[in-house]
Formats: C-alpha cells, sequence, structure tokens
C-alpha cells in the first residue's frame, strides 16, 4: 500500500473506552473487554440485553444468555481473582446466540462439582450443570493469551 495517496478510511468510531471496560461493536453483536468487577458484570448483562433484544430474541433467551454469561464470568473470578482481565462477546447467528468469555489463565480449566441441580442444601457448585442445560455442547479453546469458553444458545 503507497502510503502517499489519497486513500480515506472510514468506520464506525467504537464508543471511548471507560474505566475497566471497552466496547467494540459489530454488527452481530459486541466484544467487551472488561476489567472483572460487579459493576461491569451489570454492564455486561445489561449490554447483552440490550444487544440481543435488538435483534429480535425473545426474553428468554435472553435470560439464559445472561445467565451464562454471568456463570462463565464469575468462574472466571473465582480462578483468577478480582479486577481480572475479561473478554466477553455475544453474537447472534442463524445458529442461535453465541456467547464466549476469554480469561488469561489457560492452566485452570472449568470443571464440574458433584452437586446435583436439585439439592436445596447447596450453596454453590450448580453453575456449569445450568450452563450444561442451556449450552449443551459447550467448550474450551485454549488461545496465546488463556482459554476462551464458547457457548452457543438457541435464539427461541
Amino acid at each position: 500500500m503507497n502510503l502517499n495517496s489519497p486513500h480515506t478510511f472510514t468506520s464506525t468510531p467504537n464508543p471511548p473506552a471507560a474505566l475497566g471496560h471497552y466496547l467494540a461493536p459489530n454488527p452481530a453483536g459486541f466484544s467487551l473487554h472488561v476489567s472483572a468487577s460487579p459493576r461491569n458484570l451489570r454492564a455486561v448483562r445489561g449490554l447483552t440485553e440490550t444487544t440481543l433484544l435488538a435483534a429480535g430474541v425473545s426474553p428468554n433467551g435472553v435470560d439464559c444468555a445472561q445467565l451464562v454469561l454471568a456463570e462463565l464470568y464469575s468462574n472466571a473470578v473465582n480462578a483468577c481473582g478480582n479486577y481480572v482481565p475479561l473478554v466477553a462477546e455475544v453474537e447472534v447467528g442463524r445458529a442461535g446466540v453465541w456467547v464466549r468469555l476469554h480469561d488469561p489463565d489457560q492452566g485452570r480449566m472449568p470443571w464440574r462439582s458433584g452437586v446435583p441441580l436439585d439439592d436445596p442444601e447447596a450453596e454453590c457448585g450448580r453453575g456449569l450443570r445450568i450452563v450444561d442445560v442451556l449450552a449443551p455442547g459447550w467448550d474450551v479453546m485454549p488461545t496465546p493469551v488463556g482459554k476462551q469458553i464458547r457457548c452457543l444458545l438457541p435464539r427461541d
């Protein structure tokens, strides 16, 4: 490419970065780089709701996507600590709603506890089993800077 040629590049600018997060919207959804905190989890959940409702996903589908994303987010914080850098992605496609979460620790993989979903005494340990129900076949992919958990949910 000739850097002296009079090319004009046009693109839609991303919203300005804010403390603890950077939003990169795309035509099918968004990618949000966040420093994990309760405030940023609320922001991710709200952005997920707005994006999916605008794409015609049912309120039940939105609730399921928010639940899966919150579970993955919580697991990343439990594994890596508060304020860990995460990348949350939500995209609507023909196959359904993709929810992906990237964290920087490739060594700590998600694992299911032995707690049954219907245990009335359990205070924790059911999250990945809920993800199994809502997004069967979810997987984990190692990346050069950590791992990404990928879930496909029905559009509803």
